[in-house]
């Protein structure tokens, strides 16, 4: 389904224009195509729970049990697993690994953040033809956005504009921006 709406998503001489010109209407299909994905991601986690070996988290074991002394037996529980993006075993395991690497390397130099600009030269010049506006077009912004973002990380990591880095700690950017946005 993902790889359907991504498909969607672009641009085709050979094909109609409707829904990639339809401004809100197609913020709308992005928010809703969002919403069946991640939907069908959730539900296969709730149907394979065990595949996913979820009942080996014994600490996760032991606070279901509590659940259950306590009266709360009502519905099927669904343990989601620490890749699944924002909650809170996703977010401690980004700390974890933040805090593993401060205790080896040392205290970060820097902290880096890139913002998007609507009206970088980039963004303008694929807009501009379509007379439309940034915000109706978030699916040109975003790739934008990626690319700048790739090319300033292979700068600093791979090209060394500031020094050469020991370590990086890259938070999964692109799920929290998806959040981000969809919210």
């Amino acid at each position: 389904m993902r790889q359907w709406f991504a498909y969607r998503l672009h641009s085709r001489s050979n094909e109609a224009q409707t829904l990639l010109h339809s401004r809100k209407l197609f913020q709308q299909f992005i928010v809703e195509g969002y919403t069946m994905v991640e939907s069908e991601r959730l539900s296969y986690i709730r149907n394979n729970q065990k595949k996913l070996r979820v009942d080996k988290y014994c600490s996760l074991q032991s606070s279901l049990d509590v659940g259950t002394n306590k009266g709360l037996t009502k519905g099927k529980r669904v343990i989601l697993p620490s890749t699944f993006v924002g909650i809170p075993r996703y977010m401690d395991q980004l700390y974890f690994d933040g805090m593993t690497i401060c205790s080896h390397v040392g205290f970060p130099n820097l902290f880096i953040t890139l913002t998007c600009n609507p009206n970088w030269p980039e963004i303008r010049r694929l807009l501009s033809p379509l007379n439309m506006k940034a915000t109706d077009k978030p699916d040109i912004v975003s790739r934008i956005f990626r690319l700048k973002y790739e090319q300033m990380l292979s700068d600093l990591t791979k090209h060394h504009l500031l020094k050469k880095v020991v370590a990086c700690k890259l938070f999964d950017f692109w799920q929290v921006h998806r959040i981000a946005q969809v919210v």
